[in-house]
């Protein structure tokens, strides 16, 4: 298969394809921004916790 088949038939494919819309685009955004800023709140929760902990042991 030459160069120029390939890039026709990728093109194809990608006109096939199911695109999402702008609001699901934003929506998926939103989801992920949300689990990261949890995330980042439970693992400083977590490491406040275990550097207290360890001041307390250690002395």
């Amino acid at each position: 298969m030459n160069l120029i088949q390939y890039f026709r038939d990728s093109r194809g494919e990608l006109a096939r394809v199911s695109w999402p819309t702008r609001q699901q685009v934003f929506e998926g955004t939103q989801a992920v921004l949300i689990f990261v800023v949890a995330l980042t709140l439970i693992v400083w929760m977590l490491d406040v916790l275990f550097s207290t902990v360890i001041r307390l042991v250690l002395p």
